[in-house]
């Protein structure tokens, strides 16, 4: 399928949604279904949240919906699977949806990371290995991964060491891990470790997260990432406050901002099987736009969509937006997977 650089339009007040693309053309796929459309004015459902347990850890989802695609939703980093509360309900209402607490986020187990010795144990392999179990145990389907920031990574991972498990995958703002090693000058790279070391070793990391665990931090975070900064309310600080407050939640937080290896996106693009949907929040001071458009052009990437005026979390900031793009994204190869199973 031939690659489109669109721009993705949303007005709330009149109620529709338009794609334009930057080339003139209207890409075949771009409209939302008149079935989405329809399922949009049906009954909300009700979200449940259940335990799902993973070698022995205790991993918190929720989901909604008995028919349609199968969908799973990846949080990103600090976040959890309440950063998906505004799309569960609309989504489920056509698909079925699942929402989980990645290993060392919410409501799931957070196991200290030292216990693991050298081996480090918050990775994207590890996450990706959940993630596919996942979808094994609980969804038991293929299903379309529909990922945001760090999340992009460990849905690209899971594609790429399961591939027969997924249908496509969505990236919103997909993290360009900057901090990443191999980005780095080779001189830096040492003064890099030094500074990991003192954070995970003495207490200058337990300071730093004290620091930054605060409403008020917390906020001032959040209001550097959405770009409508309305949307920063009490109940999204509560939300990503509280399960930083738990126990284990302080180690968890030191073992990933030090994790400077593994993946990068630009490695796993290539390898991925299954069609890849990128949106943009135009607007993210984290992950610039610039910067994310060259991730359109790899062979696995079909289109790139622009989200004008929205910063680095689109599900959350602007859900009118992201949800009839989702909703566009599995309509078009959950049909082109009956029609090829129909076919053979």
């Amino acid at each position: 399928m031939p690659r489109r650089m669109s721009k993705f339009y949303g007005f709330e007040s009149n109620g529709f949604i338009l794609f334009s693309s930057l080339n003139g053309q209207i890409g075949e796929g771009s409209f939302p279904s008149p079935e989405a459309t329809a399922n949009n004015n049906a009954p909300e459902v009700q979200v449940q949240s259940s335990i799902w347990n993973w070698r022995g850890y205790s991993i918190r989802y929720q989901h909604a919906g008995n028919s349609g695609p199968a969908l799973v939703l990846i949080h990103g980093f600090g976040a959890n699977s309440d950063h998906w509360r505004k799309n569960i309900p609309v989504l489920a209402k056509s698909h079925r949806v699942y929402s989980i607490d990645l290993i060392g986020y919410r409501y799931s187990d957070k196991p200290n990371p030292r216990q693991f010795g050298e081996s480090s144990f918050y990775t994207f392999e590890t996450w990706g290995t959940q993630l596919n179990d996942f979808c094994i145990d609980v969804v038991e389907d293929e299903a379309f991964f529909i990922c945001n920031s760090i999340g992009g990574l460990v849905g690209l991972q899971a594609a790429v060491m399961e591939p027969q498990l997924y249908k496509g995958v969505m990236l919103l703002n997909i993290s360009l891990r900057m901090l990443h090693i191999k980005k780095q000058p080779w001189y830096g790279r040492p003064l890099i470790r030094s500074f990991q070391h003192l954070l995970r070793n003495t207490d200058v990391g337990k300071y730093f997260f004290k620091i930054v665990a605060t409403p008020e931090s917390v906020r001032n975070i959040l209001c550097q990432c959405y770009h409508d900064t309305s949307q920063v309310t009490e109940e999204l600080v509560q939300k990503i406050l509280l399960p930083g407050l738990e126990p284990g939640a302080v180690d968890v937080f030191l073992e990933f901002i030090c994790y400077s290896g593994g993946p990068l996106p630009e490695e796993l693009l290539p390898q991925v099987k299954c069609p890849v949907l990128i949106g943009w929040g135009e607007k993210d001071p984290w992950e610039p736009i610039e910067l994310g458009r060259a991730y359109g052009k790899f062979n696995s990437v079909e289109d790139f969509a622009v989200l004008p005026n929205v910063g680095h979390c689109p599900q959350d900031e602007a859900p009118d937006l992201v949800n009839p793009l989702v909703e566009s994204f599995v309509a078009r190869h959950a049909a082109l997977s009956a029609s090829i199973s129909t076919a053979t």
